[in-house]
């Protein structure tokens, strides 16, 4: 699929990624440039990471969905060192290379793509899901396993009844939603990335879920992948 650069990552400069946030959110719109009736194919994102000689390496793995079957159809991975620090609300800039570099090789193209990790529940609203949408041109959504606080604010625990939900909301704002995808398991962490209000985010999330987890298909067989990917690369070195 193409790929629309819109910067550089040879950066590494705390000031200039905040520039870069907050140059792009003008660009961020929480509402749907599509139907939902319309999606055919979804993407799930998961990005891994390993360390060999004090040399960090990551693992990108994207698998697309059929969104009416459920059924895999695709599977692309890219893998390689990691340049970036991890620099907490930042890690977008270590992320996305590898996203991009194995986006470019999908041969699908989805309408869709659902990552493991935040959209607009960042401190900047620039996590990786609406980060990468820049990039894509595609609507995002960001779907994490466990909430990394924002100004000090906590989440309220939504009821232990399937897809029972609360909005997380940070000085008055909402930021992205709490939603029980089973009974009895922990809540996963929604969020729009871009091109999507967060009705249909959990709209689409919902539809994703089934029995054998708490994680939605998308980012549960691409998080499957890269841990698969990692065990294999492991004993990589260059």
């Amino acid at each position: 699929m193409n790929i629309n650069y819109i910067h550089g990552f040879d950066i590494n400069d705390v000031e200039k990624y905040e520039g870069i946030q907050k140059s792009l959110l003008n660009g961020v719109s929480l509402k749907n440039n599509f139907n939902i009736e319309n999606i055919n194919y979804i993407a799930g994102v998961d990005i891994s990471y390993w360390q060999k000689d004090s040399i960090q390496f990551g693992a990108c793995s994207i698998v697309v969905i059929n969104y009416k079957t459920k059924k895999l159809l695709k599977k692309a991975s890219s893998f390689g060192k990691v340049s970036q620090p991890y620099i907490p609300g930042y890690l977008a800039f270590r992320e996305l290379p590898l996203f991009i570099s194995c986006a470019k090789k999908l041969s699908y193209e989805p309408d869709i793509f659902m990552f493991d990790g935040n959209g607009y529940l960042h401190g900047n609203h620039l996590g990786i899901a609406t980060h990468a949408s820049f990039f894509i041109n595609k609507p995002t959504i960001g779907v994490a396993k466990s909430y990394y606080k924002i100004k000090g604010a906590d989440f309220i625990m939504p009821g232990d009844k399937v897809f029972s939900h609360t909005d997380i909301t940070v000085s008055g704002e909402t930021y992205g939603r709490a939603l029980r995808s089973k009974k009895g398991a922990k809540p996963i962490f929604i969020s729009c990335g871009n091109y999507i209000d967060l009705d249909t985010a959990t709209k689409v999330v919902i539809n994703m879920v089934s029995k054998e987890s708490r994680v939605p298909i998308p980012t549960r067989l691409a998080d499957i992948e890269t841990h698969q990917l990692r065990k294999e690369l492991s004993n990589f070195t260059e």
